[in-house]
């Protein structure tokens, strides 16, 4: 939340026709620096995500660049106006996810874990998930680039630091990221387990189990290269998502390879499961999910795959 305030507050200092709307979440959206700033480019609803969406679609309309920032489980509200006055019509909107994933005390009501399975199967609607602070400031910077609706989900954790110094840069459109280079498994990570994956692929690294680490970066759309290579490459595919597995990014990576024939990679998702999660600190609710480092490690060590001598690699 911090690194998006910072970085809309920037960015629409260069850029005029950025807006900011959200739904009574102005503090916890991060916007109250950029209200302050830019009062008339500031709207706050109320409790009334339905309005904030097609709101933001009738000032794309108009050719500004709005900014929609809700919590992930609260813009569920609003999935009519995404699709129909958003999508439908290509409006180039930005929507900032905040909360996304398990957010600890907070329970069940605000677990924003249901995003990527209601948002993927949008037509016109690009997806991103940022492993850290500077890449969240990317993020941003590259919807602005795009034409068209873009949505993205970052956590309400400290994990996502910001290295002072490093303007914003355009990421490839639709291109992840390999983190490690290995031959065993490889850990296809979204977002906020993309830290998870680097640790575990280490430690398993350490411990003879040669991985490949790979931020996914986009949900939607998949990188189909990089999917090819790896599926061709690797027996063995474990992704890892901070999202129900119905319907998430592994879904999605299932679909892709099962659309071009090759149903003979071994294929093993981890993510949240079929049921409502509880109340209780964040780290104890991804260990009980499987979420955690080892976890990770445990789902690659069930595979039984063979021990070779190599060496750790960063």
């Amino acid at each position: 939340t911090e690194v998006f305030s910072k970085t809309i507050v920037e960015i629409a200092r260069k850029e005029p026709k950025i807006l900011a709307i959200t739904a009574a979440m102005a503090d916890g959206t991060g916007l109250i620096d950029f209200a302050k700033e830019f009062p008339e480019r500031f709207f706050d609803v109320g409790i009334a995500e339905e309005h904030a969406v097609t709101l933001a679609a009738g000032l794309a309309k108009k050719g500004f660049r709005p900014v929609v920032a809700i919590y992930s489980t609260f813009l569920q509200r609003a999935y009519d106006q995404i699709i129909h006055d958003v999508c439908l019509q290509e409006l180039p909107v930005i929507f900032m996810l905040d909360r996304a994933g398990l957010v600890g005390p907070d329970g069940p009501t605000h677990h924003g874990v249901f995003d990527l399975s209601y948002l993927r199967h949008i037509p016109n609607l690009t997806i991103m998930a940022p492993k850290d602070g500077n890449e969240l400031q990317d993020m941003f910077f590259t919807a602005l680039q795009l034409n068209g609706p873009v949505a993205i989900r970052y956590p309400k954790r400290d994990g996502l630091k910001l290295i002072e110094g490093e303007g914003p840069k355009k990421l490839l459109y639709g291109r992840g990221e390999i983190i490690q280079q290995g031959q065993a498994v490889a850990l296809i990570a979204v977002g906020t387990m993309v830290e998870t994956a680097v640790h575990a692929g280490r430690r398993l690294q350490k411990n003879g189990i040669d991985c490949t680490v790979v931020n996914a970066r986009f949900v939607k759309p998949l990188d189909e290269e990089l999917l090819l290579r790896l599926a061709t490459s690797h027996q063995n595919i474990i992704t890892i998502e901070e999202n129900v597995i119905a319907g998430g990014f592994g879904s999605a990576v299932a679909e892709f390879l099962a659309a071009k024939g090759l149903t003979g990679v071994n294929l093993k998702f981890l993510g949240l499961p079929d049921q409502f999660i509880t109340h209780g600190p964040t780290e104890l609710l991804l260990r009980n999910c499987g979420l955690d480092v080892e976890g990770v490690c445990r789902a690659v060590r069930e595979l039984n795959l063979p021990i070779v001598g190599v060496k750790a690699r960063v």
